[in-house]
């Protein structure tokens, strides 16, 4: 057997303010914010799959995401787009070639939602 595995368990997002993330990242996934903020600065998504963990400690300018690291799915990218311009997200890009557009957490991050 390997002894590395062919599948990722946990991405890290820097972020400023632990708190207001978690709030901001769990409305954004419609998932509620039960869980605690562990050691004061990480918080561990509700997420299906592959974890998403938020960490205050390794947020710095030059660590944040400059490109998607990752994509979040969608079934529906028009109600998507519309989801975050309601909810006055900074959309970096509209609907590109029908599939997939990027936007910007408040602390700068590039992300992605994607058809899936």
């Amino acid at each position: 057997m390997h002894p590395i595995l062919n599948e990722i368990g946990t991405v890290f997002i820097p972020v400023r303010d632990i708190a207001r993330a978690r709030d901001w990242y769990c409305d954004l996934l419609g998932v509620t914010n039960e869980g605690e903020i562990l050691h004061g600065h990480l918080y561990v998504l509700p997420m299906k799959g592959t974890s998403i963990v938020l960490d205050s400690k390794i947020f710095a300018e030059d660590h944040i995401f400059k490109v998607p690291a990752f994509h979040l799915n969608t079934k529906d990218i028009e109600a998507a787009y519309t989801f975050l311009q309601d909810k006055k997200v900074e959309l970096v890009t509209g609907i590109e070639h029908g599939h997939w557009f990027n936007f910007k957490d408040p602390d700068g991050n590039l992300l992605m939602i994607c058809m899936c």
